[in-house]
């Protein structure tokens, strides 16, 4: 049944507990899973939640088995929930061609082409089912939500809170997607899950959300390496968003250019501590 969701494993972690669940989606029309990290502070009453959101070809496993953020949670008393990159097995024509588009390739948005806007709703699942289904099965702080990813994650992490003011408290990003519309990466995603029309695409772009973004003020964080590859192909463009948001007082951008880092898991376990040290200012002020 839609809204329950089944226990798929649970493994003791740094005092608390890494869980990982299936759920039939609403949104999606398919069966998801999805990662929780329970901190051990989760026993003596609620905590606030942060969301992360992993990148092209990446599933719910990638952050909870390389990250290192579990030691981090618990240290800060807070629930992660991790869930996967799009929607599975929906036997739509070409969702398994290509590693950068379809399955595993999600990117975050409401799709409004007609052969994929039946399944391809991450937007709507990670700022709505997913935050509803988190509410009834876990002892969460109401209105204490963060929200961060890395990559087309970090993409989809900056969208949700620039479209969501209010929702998350805070926001970060690792080597994010962060001008969709002028790279090649978005640009084949948003062709294919919007159409053609560009003035759709800003719907999803943090560059555009970021010029008219007019809710609570947000500082959003974001490591970058200088090795990166993907950064030196012009895929990720974070100097875009810089400067998108320098007339507007509500958004600012702390931009961290971690010399010789790439764009790997390693990169993000490096710094990963420093991103929960920034949302435990606003979720547990």
């Amino acid at each position: 049944m839609a809204g329950t969701i089944k226990l798929e494993s649970n493994t003791k972690c740094f005092g608390g507990n890494q869980k990982v669940f299936s759920h039939l989606s609403e949104e999606l029309k398919c069966e998801m899973k999805f990662a929780v990290y329970e901190p051990p502070q989760l026993a003596a009453g609620p905590v606030p939640v942060v969301y992360w959101l992993s990148g092209l070809t990446c599933t719910e496993q990638n952050f909870i088995t390389k990250a290192g953020g579990q030691q981090h949670a618990a240290k800060h008393g807070m629930l992660v929930v991790c869930p996967d990159t799009s929607p599975r097995g929906c036997n739509i024509e070409g969702e398994d061609t290509d590693w950068d588009f379809g399955s595993g390739a999600g990117f975050y948005v409401d799709a409004t082409e007609e052969k994929w806007k039946n399944n391809y709703r991450m937007y709507s699942y990670v700022t709505d089912e997913l935050p509803n289904l988190i509410a009834a099965n876990f002892n969460v702080t109401p209105g204490k939500s963060s929200i961060m990813g890395h990559s087309m994650g970090g993409h989809g992490a900056l969208v949700c809170a620039l479209k969501k003011p209010g929702q998350y408290l805070s926001v970060s990003a690792f080597a994010p997607i962060c001008h969709p519309s002028a790279c090649p990466w978005g640009i084949k995603a948003f062709t294919g899950y919007l159409g053609t029309d560009k003035n759709v695409w800003q719907e999803y772009d943090a560059c555009s959300l970021a010029k008219s973004y007019s809710g609570p003020p947000l500082q959003i964080l974001i490591d970058q390496g200088s090795a990166d590859n993907f950064y030196n192909q012009k895929q990720l463009l974070p100097e875009d968003l810089v400067s998108a948001s320098t007339d507007n007082r509500n958004v600012s951008v702390v931009l961290h250019m971690q010399e010789h880092y790439d764009h790997s898991y390693y990169f993000i376990a490096s710094f990963v501590g420093q991103h929960f040290d920034h949302h435990a200012r606003y979720l547990n002020a």
